[in-house]
């Protein structure tokens, strides 16, 4: 008797012809600007604004986007897109809902990584450390220092929930959209600045002869000075 509901396997040719689209990429297929790690500062911070400032003169494309990884209560890691607020003497700032996945996940773990990527130039930084939690005013300041489009996206919440129907986005972004054109000081309580406090920051330079160059900035046991030290690619 035949088998009236046949095995299903997949296309090959179709993860053939991914593998071989994969394998064509190529990288870093141009000249790279170069890092002469002895000069540079004794403190990460100065870096980091530099080469942002030299992605955004090469034309890199939204610079100030980065990876931020957590974990949740179960200590899984988790990794999302978005913005860059500030760099300063304290840390490196992002914002969000409290009640959002990262906003719990920060507060039973607050430790978080950064990750950017400057594909123009080969250019990556990375931070680890503490995340600290800004004050209600500052995170006030931080949301109506944004367009009006971002005050209205914090003003619809929910980030992260379950949607039943796109219609209901629609109907709550539109509502959002007037409100914060109605009252551009509208308040949004679960907004909240964040501050990754480093305890680590790494440059990476890739090379097309793949002699990538590391410097890591790491804070001494005494929670003081940096030590600086180069890493193996």
């Amino acid at each position: 008797m035949s088998n009236p509901h046949p095995q299903q396997h997949p296309q090959q040719p179709e993860a053939d012809d991914f593998h071989e689209l994969l394998r064509s990429q190529r990288v870093w297929d141009t000249k790279l600007p170069a890092f002469d790690t002895s000069a540079a500062p004794r403190e990460p911070l100065a870096l980091f604004h530099r080469w942002f400032a030299e992605a955004v003169e090469a034309g890199q494309s939204e610079p100030h986007t980065m990876t931020l990884a957590t974990v949740d209560e179960a200590g899984l890691p988790d990794v999302r897109t978005l913005m860059l607020h500030d760099a300063d003497e304290r840390g490196w700032h992002f914002a969000s809902h409290t009640n959002s996945a990262k906003g719990r996940q920060l507060a039973a773990a607050p430790q978080a990584a950064l990750g950017f990527y400057w594909a123009t130039q080969g250019r990556q930084v990375r931070v680890r450390g503490p995340v600290t939690v800004g004050t209600p005013d500052e995170s006030r300041a931080d949301l109506h220092a944004r367009s009006t489009g971002a005050l209205a996206s914090a003003l619809v919440g929910h980030q992260s929930e379950v949607l039943p129907q796109y219609g209901h986005l629609l109907r709550a972004s539109q509502a959002a959209w007037e409100q914060a054109q109605a009252d551009p000081e509208a308040d949004v309580p679960s907004w909240t600045l964040y501050v990754v406090e480093p305890t680590e920051v790494e440059f990476f330079q890739g090379d097309e002869h793949r002699r990538h160059v590391r410097l890591r900035y790491r804070r001494g046991d005494d929670g003081g000075g940096w030590i600086r030290e180069l890493l193996w690619p």
